[in-house]
């Protein structure tokens, strides 16, 4: 007879077991990315413009412009998902509407990316006149990332209890500033994890940059919105798949650059969710 003490030990190796399947492939390509790349990465590499068909030089120009592409997306898509976060929870009705409109969202966030890298190309490249330009591709993944920093800021709005909307509204405070006030500042933390996991999704697209913004090589960095940028993505592709006799240890740099320019950016975003966690009082 299987004890409760028994049947916990089990459940407990089974979700290590389970843990440990996701980790350790994760760990080991990693580990083979470094391994075979960070020879490659030194301050040249990281500092200078490429030279002899991207086979000497470095990354910089790829480097900027995954940074211009990432910050601008997460600019414009995080107060837009908010926004719509808070319509969706705060003020609008459980109707047929609503619940059509949140079904739509889940479905978006589980579309392709190139089926958006196509929508960008279509909208803001040949309709809008944007052309292929950090404009186009900002935008595209910004509507990229808006299911998942929707869905998420939804949920965060949702953990608030309800007492703090109830004391905020007794005490005379409107809606809005119930929400101002008394909701947001507490959703903000899960609100941040959605810009994360859309941050790091953002930065490792290749598809929706190939169609709207992302050129093969550039001599000069980017001077307005309406010019085009390398970015790391598909600079790796590119080297990885078309350029010839291009050492191993390059590609792999690039791999690794690109990884930890993600998690660079991720350790930062989730420090500061870690001080709006703090403020929590529940």
């Amino acid at each position: 007879m299987i004890t409760p003490k028994i049947a916990e030990k089990i459940a407990f190796i089974i979700l290590f077991l389970a843990t440990l399947i996701v980790i350790l492939p994760v760990a080991f390509i990693i580990i083979i990315i470094f391994k075979n790349g960070y020879s490659a990465v030194n301050w040249e590499f990281l500092t200078q413009m490429p030279r002899n068909g991207m086979r000497e030089g470095g990354i910089f120009p790829a480097i900027l412009g995954t940074l211009i592409l990432v910050t601008g997306a997460v600019s414009v898509a995080l107060p837009i998902g908010v926004l719509s976060a808070i319509y969706l929870s705060e003020y609008s009705k459980e109707n047929l509407l609503t619940r059509i409109i949140r079904l739509a969202i889940i479905n978006l966030a589980g579309v392709p990316s190139v089926v958006y890298g196509l929508f960008g190309l279509a909208l803001f490249v040949i309709f809008l006149k944007f052309g292929v330009s950090i404009i186009a591709g900002v935008l595209t993944l910004a509507i990229m990332e808006l299911p998942v920093i929707i869905t998420t800021s939804r949920e965060a709005l949702k953990s608030v209890p309800k007492q703090f909307r109830e004391v905020s509204l007794s005490l005379g405070a409107s809606k809005w500033q119930t929400i101002r006030y008394a909701v947001l500042p507490y959703a903000i933390p899960g609100i941040l994890t959605g810009a994360i996991l859309s941050l790091a999704r953002t930065a490792g697209e290749t598809a929706p940059i190939l169609f709207t913004v992302a050129a093969f090589y550039l001599p000069n960095l980017p001077n307005s919105i309406f010019d085009q940028v390398m970015a790391l993505p598909y600079h790796l592709y590119i080297v990885s798949t078309q350029i010839p006799n291009i050492d191993l240890n390059v590609r792999y740099g690039t791999a690794l650059v690109l990884v930890m320019l993600v998690f660079i950016m991720n350790l930062f975003a989730m420090v500061v969710r870690s001080q709006f966690r703090k403020k929590k009082r529940w």
